[in-house]
């Protein structure tokens, strides 16, 4: 994968129709530097296009995703998805050493699995407990989707939709993006 995770993210809250940077913050949950940044390099590299408006209101600001910013966020998915599949053969095997070595290696990846609904809550939860750790350990607790317990239990909380699903990219007042 070329991008930062959570630059993946904010191509896919864009893709999703999240095209204002409020509501691609409140998607992704990054910071607003972390967004800013996400945002600038996305446009350096050609995956996202910045398009202006004139409104009544004045000038309106959208983000949306290039052709090749939707190719990059396929390929992405695609990967998050084989390292998904792999880590559910790991847990089938019963060996607890390599299933930890395989959550340590993925750790970068999980938020990015969790936004784009990737994995399964309930085999995840199910692979802390057969670690005897906690969701929190390898994913921070304000990136842990709702209803999704962070011990050793959960639910699939809503993420079963893949890249398409989600937000709707509705209307509201344009701020300036900081870039």
């Amino acid at each position: 994968m070329d991008c930062e995770p959570s630059d993946v993210m904010v191509l896919g809250a864009i893709r999703r129709g999240a095209r204002k940077f409020g509501k691609i913050q409140k998607a992704t949950k990054v910071s607003p530097e972390e967004l800013d940044k996400a945002l600038e390099d996305l446009e350096k590299r050609g995956l996202i296009k910045i398009e202006e408006k004139k409104t009544w209101l004045g000038k309106k600001v959208e983000l949306h995703t290039t052709k090749k910013g939707d190719e990059e966020l396929e390929r992405s998915v695609h990967e998050m998805q084989q390292s998904w599949d792999t880590m559910v053969q790991v847990y089938k095997s019963g060996d607890k050493k390599k299933m930890k070595d395989q959550m340590d290696g993925f750790r970068g990846m999980l938020p990015m699995m969790m936004f784009f609904g990737v994995m399964d809550m309930m085999m995840f939860s199910m692979m802390f407990s057969m670690m005897g750790s906690s969701m929190t350990d390898y994913v921070p607790a304000d990136q842990i989707p709702e209803g999704a317990d962070a011990g050793s239990a959960g639910d699939e909380g809503g993420m079963d939709g893949g890249v398409d699903s989600g937000m709707d990219g509705g209307g509201g007042f344009d701020f300036d993006l900081g870039f």
